[in-house]
């Protein structure tokens, strides 16, 4: 969560509120609307819609306000007491951004607890294409995915709002299906690893054979089998029966160089030594 007081130069920055201004902002804020919408301006306020948006585009401009998408704004951090804080967490910055969504790759990992990893990026999946954007000092990575991927999520209660999150199982799925978004096969290996006795293995396979691409299986396949994971018979026959012709690399960011895995069809391009150290680790 963002917690950060506002910058000398941010503070020094802003224009002066007139006292409409003033009003509104605090009038939102003490309904706990921290991102609203026009319409929420037209209804505290009484002005209609035409001047609700010249008062929010002059915010903008003062660097009150910051517009998240057409019609929708977050309030800048306001001064209180001696101290400011940021006006929302930045998982509930990212539900506003677009729709539909859920919060996946390394941020559900951390979310989960899977890896001691902090990154300073919110990856947000989406079937909508938009450019990456930092607001706040955060960047919000929008990783576009086909409808046929966009499941296995759940809503989470995040400073008081419902934000979308993978779950547990497709959360693993998403970073095999894209190791790069989650800070390589070294993290998807340790989140496997720290799912073994709380998620089900079966709903992770169910969930990448629905995903369609067979990448995921051959890295779940090879990782368990490293990290001497207990799989069933059954569930490993389901990995080997669905796995496709030809190789593919272990971890997508690492040069392809290493060894062919016929087995599993992967190049095997980091040190499975990381890897296994990782078991040992826990």
């Amino acid at each position: 969560m963002v917690t950060k007081s506002v910058t000398n130069n941010t503070k020094n920055e802003r224009k002066g509120l007139s006292k409409t201004e003033s009003t509104l902002l605090s009038s939102l804020s003490e309904k706990g609307r921290t991102i609203f919408t026009l319409k929420d301006l037209v209804e505290n306020s009484g002005i209609n819609y035409d001047n609700a948006k010249v008062i929010a585009n002059r915010l903008v401009k003062k660097r009150w306000l910051i517009r998240l998408s057409r019609g929708k704004y977050l309030i800048v951090p306001l001064e209180a007491g001696v101290g400011s804080k940021y006006t929302e967490h930045e998982f509930v910055i990212a539900s506003h951004l677009t729709d539909p969504y859920y919060i996946g790759y390394w941020s559900a990992l951390n979310f989960y607890g899977y890896t001691e990893q902090m990154p300073f990026t919110v990856f947000v999946a989406t079937t909508n294409r938009l450019k990456r954007r930092t607001i706040l000092d955060t960047r919000f990575w929008f990783i576009t995915i086909t409808e046929k991927k966009f499941f296995g999520y759940k809503q989470e209660n995040i400073a008081n709002s419902k934000v979308n999150i993978s779950d547990e199982e497709k959360t693993i799925a998403d970073c095999l299906d894209h190791p790069e978004y989650c800070g390589g096969i070294s993290e998807a290996a340790k989140a496997v690893w720290n799912i073994k006795d709380e998620s089900s293995i079966e709903k992770i396979i169910d969930y990448s054979i629905t995903m369609g691409n067979s990448a995921i299986l051959k890295r779940l396949g090879f990782l368990t089998e490293l990290l001497d994971i207990e799989v069933s018979k059954d569930d490993m026959e389901q990995i080997r029966s669905n796995l496709k012709k030809g190789y593919t690399p272990l971890d997508p960011i690492e040069k392809k160089k290493g060894y062919y895995s016929t087995k599993w069809g992967l190049l095997v391009n980091v040190d499975k030594e990381w890897i296994i150290e990782i078991k040992r680790g826990y």
